[in-house]
Parts: C-alpha cells; sequence; structure tokens
C-alpha cells in the first residue's frame, strides 16, 4: 500500500505542474515556447521523485514500470497495482485543473467562439490529453499515425534508457543517488524540446489517459480523443511501451555487458 500511495501521489504531482503548465500557456500565453514548457515537466518530474522516492521506487510512468518488469527490477506481480496508482494520480490531477481552470477554459472558449465537444475545441483539449500534430504549432503540417508512433517510442527509449544509466552500478559515471532525481527530470525537459512539436510528447501513458478522461466526462466527449481510428492508444499508450521495453532489451544484452566489460 505504501508503495501505491507513493506512485499515485507521484504521478499526481507531476502531471498537476506538468498539464497546469499547458493550461496556463494556453488560456493565458504566459509560456512563450517549448522549452518554458519542458522545464516545468522536467522539474515536476524531478519533484515528484523527490517526494515519493522513500515510498516506492518512483516509476510514476506506466512504461518505466513495464520497463522494470521487463528487466527483472520489479516482480510482474506488482505491476497491475502500480497501474491503476499511477492511472488514479493522474486522473485525479486532471480534475483538479479542470475544477481550478474551468471558469477560464468557459471565458477563453466564448471568446475565440468555440463550442466544447465540437473539433474546435481541441484547443482546450490539449490542456489534458495529447494530440499530432500538435494544435499549438502551426508549422507542422502533418503527423501520420505510425511517425506519431514512433516519436513516442524514441523519446520513451531515451528516457528509459537514461533511467538505466543513472541508476545501475555498472555504470561508473552515473550521478550521486541524490542528485539522480534531476538528471532525470532534465532528460524529460530535452525529450519534450525534441519530440513535441510532433505530439506534444507524452512519454507516460497515465499522464495522457487520466487526464484524457477527465476532459472526455468534462464535455469534450469525442474531441479528447485525436482520431477515430484509436491513435490516441497507439501512439499514447503503446508507442511509450514499446520504447521504454526496447530501452529495457537494449540496456540489458547491449550496454550493460559493454560496461561490465574489463
Amino acid at each position: 500500500m505504501k508503495e501505491l500511495i507513493g506512485e499515485a501521489l507521484g504521478t499526481f504531482i507531476l502531471t498537476l505542474f506538468g498539464c497546469g503548465s499547458v493550461a496556463v500557456a494556453v488560456l493565458f500565453g504566459e509560456y512563450g515556447s517549448i522549452f518554458q514548457i519542458a522545464i516545468v515537466w522536467g522539474l515536476a518530474v524531478t519533484l515528484a521523485i523527490y517526494v515519493t522516492r522513500h515510498l516506492c521506487p518512483a516509476h510514476l510512468n506506466p512504461a518505466v514500470s513495464v520497463a522494470m518488469v521487463v528487466g527483472k527490477r520489479m516482480p510482474a506481480g506488482k505491476l497491475p497495482g502500480y497501474l491503476l496508482a499511477q492511472f488514479i494520480g493522474a486522473f485525479l490531477a486532471g480534475g483538479l485543473l479542470l475544477l481550478l481552470f474551468n471558469p477560464s477554459i468557459e471565458a477563453y472558449e466564448l471568446a475565440h467562439g468555440i463550442e466544447r465537444g465540437t473539433a474546435a475545441s481541441v484547443d482546450t483539449a490539449r490542456m489534458f490529453g495529447e494530440y499530432y500534430p500538435n494544435p499549438g504549432d502551426a508549422s507542422v503540417a502533418t503527423v501520420s499515425m505510425s511517425l506519431a508512433i514512433a516519436a513516442e517510442a524514441v523519446g520513451t527509449f531515451v528516457l528509459v534508457l537514461f533511467i538505466f544509466c543513472f541508476t545501475e552500478d555498472c555504470n561508473v559515471g552515473r550521478p550521486d543517488s541524490n542528485i539522480a532525481p534531476l538528471f532525470i527530470g532534465l532528460t524529460v525537459s530535452i525529450c519534450i524540446t525534441l519530440i513535441a512539436p510532433l505530439t506534444q510528447a507524452c512519454f507516460n501513458p497515465a499522464r495522457d489517459f487520466g487526464p484524457r478522461m477527465v476532459a472526455w466526462l468534462g464535455g469534450w466527449g469525442n474531441a479528447a480523443f485525436p482520431d477515430a481510428s484509436g491513435g490516441f492508444f497507439f501512439v499514447y499508450i503503446l508507442g511509450p511501451v514499446l520504447g521504454g521495453v526496447i530501452a529495457t532489451l537494449f540496456f540489458l544484452y547491449v550496454l550493460e555487458p559493454a560496461m561490465k566489460k574489463r
């Protein structure tokens, strides 16, 4: 139970501040670039790990939990509880954001002639779930589902690989455990700066699905989902999980043996 509380709390924290930064950017124009939002996300991840790592391994991400099971760093029997806790934490964070910002969202919709639940309401729904291409970047004309899956897989591959490199004893260049969360947060930030123009940069199925369900229940309906062909599942759930698993296998069978060679 202690571990599940930690996973739920940590995922709540990173989702609240991360999605909150997107909401502030959309509604109030307070952030001028992806880099600024990426830094907030990185700090949110860092703080969430520091707050909860005494309670749990601080995966805070289903893709990371699956990777740790594949890498035999966690028993498979713990996985369902971890996934449920992470989704609950993200859902509660999304609900709190809707509670805080709904009056501002309504004012924004009125000012821009947006009816919640229509295709145009993607402009506000992106504060909760993610979309490809990024609705906030007009310079990206189109992103196919296959490209979006690849982008999410690549971003998660880098994140999970760096987590192994920052925490495993075989890497003599790893940072001290007291500052490893900071480096993990920075990894999230740099991955967002690379991938966000394409897919808004998820890398975390809980962070996407929990708030997306809040939007669906909060009046956005079908507009809460990026397309009618299951794109949210393949891109924002399957993509990160695949990227994390591939990173784990690469670390276990290529990088770790190389690091252990003398």
